[in-house]
């Protein structure tokens, strides 16, 4: 198999933390995309993902497997632990839910900057931009009430979480989102350190 990816997206990045989480980083060559941009065409990433967005899980028969939240499911059946997606159950909703929180912080984040550095100035939204920071802002509010739940357990739910604050950290270094949430710097702090999320820590 392989896996299409760039270090700076946070996508990316979950699939390979949960990769590296459950041991199964050595099934798979991966191939660095290099530049991606939402204006031009990565003829790396296109020929798998016609969508032309990574990460890109390319099977052993050719065929390709798209989205962050589908290839990492799919990974998780790869190994013998302790299952990063819960079968079944309460766990599961939670851990899809925080998934999907954590991920809506990315798309708000990530759509922000593309509006930021690909648009040109006299056509850029202001009210827009302030919207989607005010939804990243108020994810991680209402995560800052669960960091105790969100510490319970090595999850997908945790991942996500920890790979977006991570993004935040990368792109957003002046937004201060541990300013006002102690409970959660904490935990990420204590996550961070973890030998999947140092292997994957964007450049």
């Amino acid at each position: 198999m392989q896996i299409v990816f760039s270090r700076t997206s946070p996508y990316a990045r979950k699939v390979m933390v949960l990769a590296h989480e459950t041991g199964v980083i050595d099934e798979f060559e991966i191939i660095e995309s290099g530049d991606l941009s939402a204006v031009s065409r990565n003829e790396t990433v296109v020929a798998r993902n016609p969508i032309g967005k990574i990460p890109v899980l390319v099977l052993n028969d050719g065929s390709s497997m798209i989205d962050s939240r589908v290839i990492c499911e799919f990974l998780d059946g790869l190994h013998a632990g302790p299952r990063m997606f819960p079968t079944s159950g309460r766990r599961r909703w939670q851990m899809l839910t925080r998934q999907a929180v954590a991920d809506g912080i990315l798309d708000a984040a990530v759509n922000t900057r593309d509006e930021i550095m690909l648009r040109p100035e006299r056509y850029r939204w202001p009210e827009w931009i302030d919207g989607q920071m005010l939804k990243v802002r108020r994810a991680l509010d209402q995560l800052e009430t669960e960091v105790g739940d969100i510490d319970a357990a090595v999850d997908m739910g945790s991942i996500a979480v920890a790979c977006a604050l991570g993004y935040l950290d990368f792109r957003y270094r002046d937004e201060g989102w541990r300013d006002s949430r102690p409970g959660l710097a904490e935990w990420y702090r204590e996550f961070s350190a973890r030998p999947s999320m140092q292997a994957t820590t964007p450049e």
